[in-house]
């Protein structure tokens, strides 16, 4: 065995193996009490609940849990509400959010069927601020480490609009998660850095949302200890955990996630099931486990392809055809004399958009009968998109509905256009023609037609000189080297101005900072 080996084999032999919350009193004694804890922390107030639901094997096991203790207590004594939120991001892993959304749909039922006070809620991101609104329609890149502008967008903040509002109404709130000290040492460091901070037995403050706390009743469970729950307590909305658990195997790299039977059992639930699209993570695996341990899933692989292509390969000039030299307001910065890429053009954000198209014309021509109707994009993101295009920047040519129809093989469902906001596709192409395929020049011309339009019929035309410099300021340039030149004079002079000002103020040796005449 090579030295390597070796020292991988004494690593794995000298890590510690995390004991089970289940070994010092038993499963049956340790759900028990666990349940008892519930309902006494359910009675000791009239702070509503609110609980995150996933869909995952986490915060499953919480809300059952949850579920099966308030089952117990006398309908009188089911006092106050119980709120179930899942953030569906629209762009989740679609087995997932299928998954989700039937779930939340059963729970409704259920909970008024055994007289339980728990709601069940289905959060999603406004329209402006989806993933393929900021992506498609304003240009964003793709999310990066230092440009990560989705998970706020997308996640944080409709949750925290519904816990919000829930403090507002009722003056507390406390918020269930499945969060486990096991997941990670960073999650263990944190949860441990706001257990000193108790105000009451296992509630902790929320670290973002004022008068609001966290309970956590599963923080000491491990992998294992989560599945033998699941896998041994019956799901009470009447979901079958094995369908749960057949989910994870089948996001697992190797398609295996065994139920545990000793120590030496590998645990399940390394798996993560988050955005398709996400290129934070250097590739699905989830997803792509999924495509490749069932055939049926195989619909999904446009998805796959479409997140690779979004996700180029990490070089400096990897999307730069794609992207404009100038920055969103216009400006351009350099970084070793180039510029650093802005939002995706017009024919890139064009070219995302259509493959968004046919990712779902080809998933509801091919996919299984569940997904028939899905919807990658909605209309009401569409509307979005269209309007930032035409309305914002300027794209007055209005071709989404091409772009749409041509993809779809329909026309397109949305409503029409104010007519003073847009230019017929012939004018566009004569203007072009007008303007001998100068870019810069063209959408400078075309950007002052579509302000001019805008403030035609308004009787008080605010705004319109402050338009119509910021228009000659982004388009001002006579090409891309133009602009870089100008861009590299410019921090000169800022550059040797601050040198300048900076030796003007620095004193002379041996001499006092100002003379007496000065300080006269």
């Amino acid at each position: 065995m090579s030295k390597t080996h070796s020292g991988e084999g004494q690593m794995a032999q000298e890590k510690p193996q995390r004991d089970s919350a289940f070994s010092e009193a038993g499963f049956t004694k340790t759900i028990a009490e666990l349940k008892r804890e519930v309902t006494e922390l359910y009675s000791a107030d009239n702070i509503p609940w609110v609980i995150g639901y996933s869909g995952g094997k986490d915060s499953t096991a919480v809300l059952q849990l949850v579920w099966l203790a308030l089952a117990d207590l006398p309908e009188d004594q089911r006092c106050k509400p119980v709120y179930v939120i899942s953030t569906d991001t629209l762009v989740e892993n679609p087995v997932v959010a299928l998954w989700v959304s039937k779930s939340l749909s059963r729970m409704g039922e259920q909970a008024v069927e055994q007289g339980l006070p728990l709601t069940a809620h289905r959060l999603t991101p406004a329209p402006e601020n989806t993933f393929w609104v900021n992506l498609i329609g304003r240009g964003y890149p793709a999310p990066r480490p230092k440009f990560r502008w989705c998970t706020e967008r997308l996640k944080i903040n409709p949750s925290t609009h519904f816990i919000s509002s829930v403090v507002q109404k009722h003056g507390e709130a406390i918020l269930l998660l499945g969060t486990r000290k096991a997941e990670s040492a960073a999650r263990a460091k944190v949860m441990a850095h706001y257990e000193k901070k108790r105000v009451r037995d296992r509630l902790s403050p929320n670290g973002s949302l004022p008068n609001s706390y966290v309970y956590s009743p599963i923080e000491d469970w491990s992998n294992d200890d989560v599945w033998m729950f699941l896998m041994q307590v019956g799901n009470p909305w009447g979901y079958n955990n094995k369908d749960l658990l057949t989910m994870y195997q089948g996001a697992s790299a190797d398609g295996e996630c065994p139920l545990v039977v000793d120590t030496t059992t590998p645990s399940c639930g390394d798996s993560r099931f988050g955005c398709w699209v996400c290129t934070l993570v250097e590739k699905d695996k989830s997803m792509h486990a999924m495509i490749q341990n069932d055939e049926e899933k195989e619909w999904m692989l446009p998805l796959l392809e479409l997140r690779n292509r979004l996700d180029p390969p990490k070089t400096p000039d990897a999307d730069r055809a794609l992207r404009d030299f100038r920055r969103m307001n216009g400006a351009v910065q350099l970084f070793n004399d180039r510029p650093i890429p802005g939002p995706y053009k017009q024919n890139a954000r064009e070219m995302w958009l259509r493959r968004v198209l046919e990712a779902q014309r080809h998933i509801r021509e091919s996919g299984p009968v569940e997904v028939r109707d899905m919807e990658l994009i909605t209309l009401k993101e569409l509307e979005e998109i269209r309007r930032i295009w035409v309305v914002e920047k300027h794209e007055i040519e209005d071709n989404l509905p091409r772009v749409y129809e041509d993809s779809i093989g329909e026309p397109y469902p949305g409503r029409s256009l104010d007519d003073n906001l847009v230019m017929g596709a012939t004018e566009m192409q004569l203007l072009q023609k007008i303007c001998e395929d100068d870019e810069l020049h063209f959408q400078l011309v075309r950007e002052l037609l579509s302000i001019e339009k805008r403030h035609k019929s308004m009787l008080r035309r605010a705004g319109l000189f402050d338009a119509l410099d910021a228009s000659f300021y982004r388009n001002f340039y006579e090409n891309e080297d133009d602009a870089i030149e100008r861009a590299r004079l410019r921090r000169d002079a800022l550059g040797e101005a601050k040198e300048r000002a900076a030796y003007e103020l620095t004193p002379i040796e041996g001499s006092s900072f100002l003379s007496d005449d000065a300080r006269q």
